[in-house]
């Protein structure tokens, strides 16, 4: 079996990590897996990207020119929103590389064009990653549902027209891929019930397989000595927030974060740990160290080092900070929402507070520190969860198992 899985970029951004992941636990088990990117920044030889750094460098150029369209919205809220109008003969490029099947990732940025998805020949997977596939063209919809009926008159366009660019992005979807079989697969539950009450894929295939991880490399590390090396205080109960852009992207819920934190019993003497930034203008009432982009190979030390990791989310589908953390042994608190609930048990790994109640995120805080004995048994739970259920071959053979039924 050769598959392509087909993702804007090879390791920049969660998206692009679930599908390397997944590539590399292809090729642990014996798949002729190969990956192709619009911009490549590995090593990897079996990632297919630009041959030339200049070309390379064209993949910005290609998001924002994708994008002019959002120029005509004055009210449009720089969200995350891609039309994917910029046309890329992408099938050219498949045919050329002769795999099996095509399993598609995220392919925004200007990579892979709505119209282009049709011209595939190969059976395709699709593994989504937010909800663009079956929206107007946004990545998470916040409290809109109109991708249920055809999209128009888009909140985060600030439009008021009903026969606006999201009516005419999810037309383009609705023409091109109302009669293209293709399965979708989603990493959480949540997601799948999305793409299922939506009108582009009320009729497709969905299965739930979620992203995997490879366990030898994130594992517990000595918290003591991961406090030393990354210069943290040893008697204090260490709180660590992370992602891309981690205070200033709204969806991540920093703000969330922050009123919790402040909610905080003195007594139980909290500092905060923050990654993926290395600043904010927003104060807490606690010390926060701020370690801005850690590299690869310090994560586990610095998941290591928490005693607890906190996801406020307003909508996430599986983040790969959280399965991360719980790799770690390190058991995590967050809202109810999204996919949260696949990797969190409440009260056996971690805690789910009630959806953007800050006070019961507070509470949840406080309860996995309270008691030595508890945080063991969080740490314990944490790690045993992911090797039951996120094992990065495990999760390769699921979807190889997949491939061979759809060929």
């Amino acid at each position: 079996m050769n598959p392509l899985l087909i993702n804007t970029s090879d390791i920049h951004g969660g998206a692009a990590r679930a599908a390397y992941r997944l590539h590399q636990g292809m090729q642990q088990i014996g798949m002729n897996s190969k990956m192709l990117v619009q911009k490549k920044s590995s090593a990897d030889n079996s990632v297919i990207g630009p041959k030339f750094n200049f070309w390379n460098k064209l993949s910005g150029v290609r998001n924002l020119a994708d994008r002019f369209p959002l120029q005509m919205y004055r009210g449009f809220q720089n969200t995350p929103w891609s039309p994917q109008w910029l046309p890329n003969n992408i099938d050219k490029k498949i045919d050329r590389i002769e795999p099996d099947i095509v399993h598609l990732h995220w392919i925004c940025g200007g990579f892979v064009p709505i119209s282009q998805v049709a011209k595939i020949k190969q059976p395709i997977v699709w593994t989504l990653h937010d909800m663009w596939a079956f929206t107007g063209g946004c990545h998470y919809n916040g409290t809109c549902d109109k991708y249920k009926q055809e999209c128009g008159g888009c909140q985060q366009l600030g439009s008021n027209r009903e026969d606006d660019l999201s009516r005419w992005v999810w037309r383009r979807k609705k023409k091109y891929w109302e009669d293209l079989d293709f399965t979708v697969v989603t990493p959480s539950n949540w997601l799948a019930d999305c793409a299922r009450s939506s009108s582009l894929f009320e009729d497709k295939r969905i299965e739930v397989i979620p992203n995997g991880l490879d366990l030898q490399k994130y594992k517990p590390v000595d918290k003591e000595e991961a406090r030393e090396a990354l210069n943290l205080p040893q008697d204090k109960n260490l709180v660590l927030f992370g992602a891309m852009n981690s205070t200033k992207d709204k969806r991540k819920g920093f703000q969330y974060l922050k009123a919790a934190i402040n909610m905080l019993s003195e007594d139980l003497e909290f500092e905060a740990i923050v990654f993926g930034n290395s600043g904010s203008d927003d104060q807490l009432d606690i010390p926060v160290n701020y370690l801005g982009r850690i590299p690869d190979n310090m994560l586990t030390s610095v998941y290591s080092a928490a005693d607890m990791f906190v996801a406020p989310s307003l909508q996430d589908n599986l983040p790969n900070t959280v399965m991360e953390a719980l790799a770690c042994g390190t058991p995590s608190v967050a809202f109810d929402i999204g996919g949260m609930s696949d990797m969190i048990v409440h009260k056996e790994n971690g805690y789910l507070a009630k959806p953007f109640d800050t006070e019961d995120m507070a509470k949840g805080m406080e309860w996995v520190v309270a008691s030595d004995q508890r945080k063991q048994k969080l740490s314990e739970g944490s790690r045993k969860y992911v090797e039951n259920k996120f094992e990065l071959e495990h999760i390769a053979r699921k979807y190889t198992n997949l491939y061979s039924e759809i060929c």
